[in-house]
C-alpha cells in the first residue's frame, strides 16, 4: 500500500469521517484527499518530477498532513525541517537535500528563510501557508493551487519510490538525511499494528514534531486505519493532559520527556479522568521505570513502547501492551526493556568486529528489516558505515534476554568508563529519577586525573526543594554499586535536549571538555 492510498480509500468508503481536527478546524477524508490533489496538481504544474526534493517548514498543523500524501501522489519528496534549528543548520539541510521548492507556515519563519533565500541554490518557488506577510517572490498556497485539479491522479509510483527524507538530529555532527521509501512505511505501519491493537478508528492525539519519527508512525498509523488526526501546534503539557481527558482521544505517541513534563508540571494531574484514553505509546529514548509506573497509574490506561529511529521509519522492537501488563503482573524488569523484535525485523547485539554475541552480554544493537531505509542521500561513505550488508548499526549499546527482550544500555558514545568500568548513563538516571525531589536529570562522564573519567549528575529538582549534592549521592548510592554512583552534581534550571526529546550531552559535557582532543579519556 501507497502512502497516500490510505487517504484515498477513506475518502471513497467513508467521505465524511473526519481526517484531521486543528485549532477548530475540521477536515473530512473527502475535504483532504481533493485538498492533496490540488497541491499534487501543483507541483506538477511546477514542473517537478518524482524524486525531486521540496521543504516544508512548520508547527504541527493539519497542511503538513495532508503535503505527505499530496506528495507521495506524485512522487515528489518531502524534507520536513525541524523549527527549532538556527538559520545556518536549515540553510544547510535545504542546500544539501536540493530541494527546489519550499513551503512555510508561520511568519517567524517566512521572515527568516527570506533572510538568506540568497544562499539557497536550487530552490525555485517559495510557498507561503496561512502568513501574513507578503514578500517579494512569495506565493500564498491558496493562489498557487486556484484551479488545480481535484481528481486522483494516475501517477506511476511504486513501492521502491522514496515518499520522504527526514534528518537526522546531528547531535554528533551534521545532520543527514534518511532517505525512506514507500515500502518501508508501509512495512513499518504494518510491524507496528501487529503488536500493537489500537480501537477502530481511532482520535489520535498528534502532538510530537511531524518532522520527526515518532510522529510520522502516530499519524500514518491513524490515517492508514481510518482514524482521526487530533492535532497539536506545540507541546503544552496542560493542553496535554485536557485534550486528553475532555476529547475523547483514543491514543497518543509521547516521547519520555513529555510524560515526565504532563505528570511533574500539570497541577493535580492525579485528579483528571480518561475514561476514553485506550493507549499512550512511548518512545524515541529511554524513560525511567518510576516515571513510567506513575504514569501507568496516573492515566490508567495500556502503554506501548516502541524503539527504532529515523533510519528505521520508527521502531524496530516494541514492548507491547500485553508486555506492560506482565510486568506489573509477574516480570517487573520488564520495564526496563524495549521489548522484542517486530515481525519481519531480526535484531542482533554485536561486539565491536560484527560478531553476534551471546545472551546477556553488552554491545551494539544491529537490526535487519523490510522497515530500514535506502541509505543517507548524498552520503555514501556514512551510508557505507551504518548500514553493513543491510543490517543497521543503531549506535545504542544494548543486550538480549533469553526469552529475546532487548534492553539498552546507552548511547555507545555516551558510556562512561570509569577506572576500567563501563557505567551506562541511563541506568544512573533512573535512580534520580525515582527521587521524589527530581523533575529532570541527565547523567554525563567528566575527566579525572585518576580514574580517567567519573560520573556527574545534571538535575532538574522541584520549585522550593531544599535537596542537596550529598543527599543525592547518598540517595543512589543505597541503589547502585558505588562505582556507579554520581561523584558531582550540578543543579540546573533545564536539560538541553533537541526536538526529539533527546539529551544534549554533548552540550553539557563540553565545558569540562574544553580543551581537550576528545570527550573521553
Amino acid at each position: 500500500m501507497l502512502l497516500h492510498q490510505n487517504l484515498e480509500k477513506y475518502a471513497e468508503t467513508t467521505p465524511d469521517q473526519l481526517f484531521s481536527e486543528f485549532k477548530g478546524s475540521k477536515r473530512t477524508y473527502k475535504e483532504a484527499n481533493i485538498t492533496a490533489n490540488q497541491i499534487a496538481n501543483s507541483f506538477i504544474k511546477e514542473g517537478l518530477k518524482k524524486g525531486d526534493r521540496f521543504t516544508f517548514l512548520a508547527k504541527n498543523c493539519d497542511e503538513m498532513a495532508i503535503m505527505y500524501h499530496a506528495a507521495s501522489k506524485v512522487g515528489v519528496v518531502p524534507v520536513p525541517l525541524n523549527y527549532r534549528l538556527a538559520n545556518q543548520e536549515w540553510e544547510y539541510i535545504i542546500n544539501d537535500s536540493q530541494s527546489k521548492l519550499i513551503m512555510v507556515r508561520g511568519d517567524e519563519f517566512i521572515s527568516r528563510v527570506d533572510s538568506f533565500k540568497n544562499k539557497l541554490h536550487y530552490v525555485k518557488k517559495y510557498i507561503l501557508i496561512s502568513g501574513s506577510n507578503k514578500l517579494s517572490d512569495w506565493t500564498d498556497l491558496n493562489d498557487w493551487t486556484e484551479g488545480a485539479g481535484i481528481e486522483n491522479l494516475n501517477q506511476d509510483i511504486a513501492e521502491d519510490d522514496d515518499v520522504y527524507q527526514m534528518y537526522t538530529s546531528g547531535t554528533t555532527g551534521l545532520p543527514k538525511g534518511a532517505i525512506i521509501l514507500q515500502r518501508n512505511v508501509a512495512a513499518n505501519t504494518e510491524q507496528y499494528f501487529d503488536r500493537l491493537v489500537l480501537p477502530i478508528p481511532p482520535r489520535t492525539l498528534l502532538v510530537a514534531p511531524m518532522y520527526h519519527a515518532a510522529a510520522m508512525i502516530n499519524f500514518c498509523g491513524c490515517i492508514a486505519v481510518g482514524g482521526t488526526v487530533v492535532i497539536h501546534e506545540d507541546f503544552i503539557p496542560s493542553d496535554v493532559v485536557q485534550t486528553l481527558s475532555k476529547e475523547k482521544i483514543s491514543h497518543t505517541v509521547l516521547v519520555p520527556a513529555m510524560i515526565q513534563a504532563c505528570l511533574m508540571t500539570v497541577p493535580n494531574v492525579d485528579d483528571y479522568m480518561f475514561n476514553e484514553l485506550d493507549q499512550i505509546h512511548y518512545g524515541a529514548s529511554p524513560i525511567a521505570p518510576e516515571t513510567l509506573k506513575r504514569a501507568m497509574d496516573v492515566f490508567g490506561c495500556k502503554f506501548g513502547q516502541g524503539f527504532g529511529m529515523t533510519e528505521t521509519v520508527a521502531v524496530i522492537c516494541i514492548l507491547s501492551t500485553d508486555d506492560h501488563e506482565r510486568a506489573l503482573r509477574e516480570k517487573p524488569e520488564l520495564l526496563k526493556s524495549c521489548g522484542k523484535p517486530v515481525k519481519g525485523a531480526t535484531v542482533e547485539i554485536r561486539d565491536e568486529d560484527g560478531n553476534e554475541l551471546p545472551r546477556g552480554e553488552i554491545g551494539q544493537i544491529c537490526a535487519k528489516g523490510p522497515q530500514i531505509m535506502k541509505g543517507y542521500w548524498n552520503k555514501e561513505e556514512e551510508t557505507k558505515k551504518s548500514l553493513v550488508d543491510g543490517w543497521m548499526h543503531t549506535g545504542d549499546a544494548g543486550r538480549m534476554d533469553d526469552e529475546g527482550y532487548v534492553y539498552i544500555q546507552d548511547r555507545i558514545k555516551d558510556m562512561i568508563v570509569s577506572g576500567g568500568e563501563n557505567i551506562y548513563s541511563t541506568e544512573v538516571e533512573a535512580v534520580l529519577f525515582s527521587h521524589p525531589e527530581v523533575v529532570d536529570a541527565a547523567v554525563i562522564g567528566v575527566p579525572d586525573d585518576k580514574l580517567g573519567e567519573v560520573v556527574k549528575a545534571c538535575v532538574v529538582i522541584k520549585e522550593g526543594s531544599s535537596l542537596i549534592d550529598i543527599e543525592l549521592i547518598d540517595f543512589c548510592k543505597e541503589k547502585i554499586a558505588s562505582y556507579k554512583k554520581p561523584r558531582s552534581v550540578d543543579f540546573i534550571s533545564e536539560v538541553p535536549r533537541n526536538a526529539s526529546g533527546k539529551v544534549l550531552k554533548k552540550t553539557l559535557r563540553e565545558p569540562y571538555w574544553k580543551g581537550r582532543d576528545r570527550q573521553v579519556s
